[in-house]
């Protein structure tokens, strides 16, 4: 199964060009979608969940055309979005039950089934009688990956997942996608570098709308590989080294900001050489220095 996006265009009416001229091949398995905040990431999983327009371009998964064909598309899908309601007093249980019940299967015994084994599945059906309002945000995350599931879907959206999640919570989480990336399309969309590098084979990097960058994770660290120089210095310095250098990120360690810059040639004034990470991919790439 592949997903296939191309030229994908949409200009809001308050002038952003949120997707401009987008095309990705998405094959089965975790696909990484990284990007900082407002680079039309949650425009482009809207638009792959059937939830809005576009002005330009096509995405087919499979022979299933996702912009002009949207019911049958909502029949494959499972969308987990940043932020999803819940009805206050409604249990786990229920709520799955009815969500069943309108993805088409009719049956109570086999909606029984279904429900029983996605709450295994995410490790909340000793919870199942609880009402969803009252979970933690790893519980509710958890239950929005349950809902997903509903009817085998071919294809997993998942939009911002793990941020706010504690650390047990965000490793629990990461299980849970990866087994469902065995089977299925998963396309993770995140500003969170870790979430990419912990479960993503392939990704893209975007911002302002557009690709930046598509391919294996091994390929993008190759592109810096060998680039990337680390310096710890002292507050004061700060500018004068950001002026002086292509600075890819700073972040303080130890009180001292611990400098990353981009060359392609060794840098002088103790410089190290620094092992590439994600990380510097991303801010590398949104900030046009490779």
């Amino acid at each position: 199964m592949q997903l296939i996006i191309e030229n994908l265009n949409k200009l809001y009416p308050n002038g952003v060009h949120a997707l401009n001229q987008v095309s990705l091949t998405i094959h089965t398995g975790m696909y990484g979608l990284l990007g900082p905040n407002g680079a039309g990431k949650s425009s482009l999983m809207r638009t792959l969940a059937t939830l809005q327009d576009v002005d330009g371009g096509t995405a087919f998964l499979g022979n299933l055309d996702m912009i002009n064909q949207k019911e049958e598309v909502r029949k494959v899908l499972g969308y987990l979005p940043q932020e999803f309601g819940v009805y206050p007093r409604t249990s786990a249980l229920e709520l799955l039950d009815y969500m069943a019940l309108i993805k088409g299967f009719d049956k109570a015994s086999e909606r029984k089934e279904i429900v029983h084994s996605l709450l295994q599945k995410v490790n909340l059906y000793d919870h199942r009688k609880k009402a969803v309002a009252s979970y933690s945000g790893g519980m509710r995350q958890r239950f929005g990956i349950a809902q997903c599931l509903i009817g085998n879907p071919k294809l997993v959206i998942v939009d911002e997942p793990t941020a706010g999640l504690d650390p047990g919570e965000r490793n629990r989480f990461y299980n849970i996608l990866s087994e469902i990336g065995e089977q299925v399309i998963v396309i993770l969309s995140t500003h969170i570098v870790q979430d990419v590098h912990e479960l993503c084979n392939e990704m893209a990097v975007m911002n302002n709308g557009q690709i930046l960058f598509a391919g294996s994770t091994q390929d993008a660290l190759s592109e810096i590989k060998g680039k990337v120089w680390s310096k710890s210095i002292e507050k004061k310095d700060l500018q004068a080294f950001q002026q002086n250098y292509q600075v890819i990120s700073n972040k303080l360690v130890s009180g001292k900001p611990l400098l990353h810059a981009f060359s392609k040639d060794p840098l002088g004034d103790g410089f190290e050489l620094a092992e590439e990470n994600l990380e510097d991919v991303f801010f590398a790439k949104i900030n046009n220095l490779i």
